[in-house]
């Protein structure tokens, strides 16, 4: 297994594997307000990537015998003048996406990508590594837990 930096002749593995984790992450969702919509597979790679290049961020593929079967996306973005208000504000890098083909899971993978992106976080001087896990994505939660992460901010909802 090899990991390489992003490549625009990867958007087509880019897309799948993106479309594969949303597809989870509707199956997990008990409040059923996730959704593919028609247009997902063609505009969220475009979306996220176009993040990573305003954030000063990377994405990095996992190559598995000449496949794509895994990636991580991460930005470095800045704080507004209104954040310095109430937090300290140290530079952090965030991880928006991470996803690993179903056939590769648990092969140690999504490890090696965690350490991809958190190197370059920390070349970039980053103190901190954040990420977003969906609530119900018991098994993203669990492996960022074994990965050094913890919970910092929950977001509590509830049907009107």
């Amino acid at each position: 297994m090899q990991i390489v930096e992003y490549d625009k002749r990867y958007l087509e593995d880019v897309r799948t594997l993106l479309v594969e984790l949303e597809e989870y992450i509707v199956s997990v969702d008990r409040d059923n307000l996730d959704h593919i919509h028609p247009e997902y597979r063609e505009k969220m790679a475009l979306f996220d990537l176009e993040e990573v290049k305003q954030n000063n961020g990377k994405c990095f593929l996992a190559m598995e015998n000449d496949q794509i079967v895994g990636l991580i996306m991460g930005t470095i973005p800045k704080y507004s003048k209104k954040d310095y208000l109430d937090y300290k504000c140290p530079k952090r890098g965030i991880i928006t996406e991470l996803v690993i083909s179903k056939d590769y899971r648990k092969s140690g993978i999504g490890k090696k990508l965690i350490k991809q992106i958190e190197e370059y976080f920390m070349s970039q001087k980053c103190e901190y590594a954040m990420t977003e896990v969906f609530a119900y994505n018991e098994n993203a939660i669990k492996f960022y837990d074994k990965n050094g992460y913890h919970t910092r901010m929950l977001v509590n909802i509830k049907k009107l």
